[in-house]
């Protein structure tokens, strides 16, 4: 069994990720936001800081790929 066929999937979902990530603009710059506010200065950057706002990116990165045709 090959692996060159899990290689190109995976190479073409990668290719898809650009336009993904275009259409979620908004929610991108939310968690981008977040995580630069939660870092900045001496402030650790703790886990789950910005979860509200991750999953929101993630929602739409979803809704978005089921809605792009392979």
């Amino acid at each position: 069994m090959s692996g060159r066929g899990v290689w190109l999937r995976a190479r073409g979902r990668l290719r898809r990720f650009p336009t993904l990530l275009a259409g979620c603009g908004e929610q991108a710059a939310a968690y981008g936001r977040c995580v630069a506010a939660a870092a900045a200065g001496t402030t650790e950057l703790r886990r789950d800081a910005c979860l509200e706002e991750f999953r929101a990116l993630q929602d739409c990165f979803a809704r978005a790929a089921k809605a792009t045709p392979k």
